[in-house]
């Protein structure tokens, strides 16, 4: 396991690779159709393997092509990762701040933590949702998940949260937000 840095409460934040990480769920930052993608989201998939397509082949649409809505989150078998489960979740693209992203990105933290309590689970790793290629500025959305996931865990303090982070720079900004909340 990757060495962590300094942790606030049940959450810490690290730098690694998501897919390499031995916890009983991963996030997925994931695009609608849950059928893979870039970034995050094609790591994972790889990772897996093409038993993970084929599981979210199998999730129903709730619309035409959209198996998960934003906000939402769905879950999979983890297959070839070390990480028991894959929560799916879908982060809004940012658009200027005033169209309810924040919202929607905190009801990603909590749809997912939901998901991992009812499946009996423990120990979750999250990466920078919505950060990537759907534009949310990390500054912004390390306050959002923070502090969603301070809420979330004040009732449930057995819970461990990773923050998942791909370099140093975007691991400082998630501590920063950890260390102000």
């Amino acid at each position: 396991m990757p060495p962590t840095t300094p942790t606030f409460g049940p959450i810490s934040v690290i730098t690694a690779d998501i897919t390499r990480l031995a916890v009983d769920a991963i996030v997925n930052a994931a695009n609608r159709s849950l059928l893979g993608g870039g970034g995050v989201d094609g790591a994972i998939h790889h990772a897996a393997g093409p038993e993970l397509l084929d599981a979210c082949h199998a999730l129903p649409e709730v619309a035409p092509g959209v198996r998960c809505p934003v906000g939402e989150a769905r879950i999979t078998p983890g297959f070839a990762l070390p990480a028991r489960y894959v929560i799916h979740t879908v982060g809004p693209v940012w658009r200027g701040g005033d169209h309810g992203e924040a919202a929607l990105l905190a009801s990603c933290y909590r749809s997912a933590l939901q998901l991992l309590r009812e499946y009996g689970q423990r120990s979750i790793a999250f990466p920078a949702i919505s950060c990537g290629i759907y534009g949310y500025p990390p500054e912004r959305a390390a306050a959002v998940a923070c502090a969603t996931l301070r809420h979330e865990l004040a009732s449930l303090p057995a819970l461990q949260v990773q923050l998942c982070c791909h370099d140093e720079t975007m691991s400082a900004i998630w501590r920063e937000a950890l260390q102000d909340g």
